[in-house]
């Protein structure tokens, strides 16, 4: 839901124009009639779009009061104004406003005003690529960790242990948590040295130091070894 901070001092068009955008579906995040309110209120809680009277009573006019907001937050501006002589409009136009609704306005004059902010909104959000935990390789993967790519050999890797949408690689070198499904990571990671043996775990069959008849170890790990699994890691074992 688009969110608008409502800046008039006159509060009967202030109530107004909040009563419009509500039953437009809008949701107002205030009603503000001085130029250090409207600043304070950005801080505290952004809007998507600022619907802001140029003629602002008070120290600080509409356009000045949206320079101020510009200095730390880029938020879509609406003017409303009584005055269209140049020496204002020019003035305005310094601060890239989205949109004049020129009082007195109706409802369809606000409501299309808005309405075309909001797609412009739509059309410059950026919806930024989700990072990759994992980068498989031949011989190596890339794993995420403490914000950088840190590259981990495969003969490296000992087991990798699941916890529901989580997975920790435990290597030779220490552990590195992912998020990502234990199902996912079977998909990744090269069947010839990696084999599930349990719903929440796989291991480095080249590492493996005891196979019992329900559990491995590896590095004095215990790990589970279901029956469903238990026959395939037994006929890789002996292809080895």
């Amino acid at each position: 839901m688009t969110r608008i901070l409502i800046i008039e001092d006159d509060m009967i068009i202030a109530a107004n124009i909040s009563l419009q955008l509500t039953n437009l579906g809008y949701e107002v995040t205030g009603i503000v009639s001085r130029g250090e309110e409207a600043i304070m209120q950005t801080k505290e809680n952004p809007p998507d779009i600022l619907l802001l009277d140029i003629n602002l009573k008070g120290s600080l006019n509409g356009i000045e009061t949206a320079k101020a907001i510009q200095k730390f937050r880029d938020i879509p501006i609406i003017y409303l104004t009584a005055n269209s002589d140049e020496i204002t409009f020019a003035k305005a136009k310094e601060t890239h406003p989205r949109a004049f609704i020129t009082k007195p306005f109706n409802k369809l004059s606000l409501q299309r005003s808005i309405a075309l902010v909001v797609e412009q909104l739509k059309e410059t959000t950026v919806i930024p690529e989700p990072q990759k935990d994992l980068e498989v390789l031949k011989d190596r993967v890339f794993v995420r960790h403490n914000g950088k790519m840190t590259k981990l050999l495969l003969g490296e890797i000992l087991f990798i242990e699941a916890d529901r949408n989580y997975c920790t690689i435990v290597s030779e070198r220490g552990s590195y948590m992912l998020s990502s499904t234990l199902k996912t990571m079977e998909e990744q990671l090269p069947t010839s040295n990696f084999i599930r043996v349990h719903r929440s775990f796989m291991v480095n069959i080249s590492k493996l130091d005891v196979v019992g008849d329900h559990h491995l170890e590896i590095n004095r790990k215990v790990i589970p070894l279901s029956k469903s699994h238990k026959e395939f890691l037994m006929n890789r074992i002996h292809t080895i």
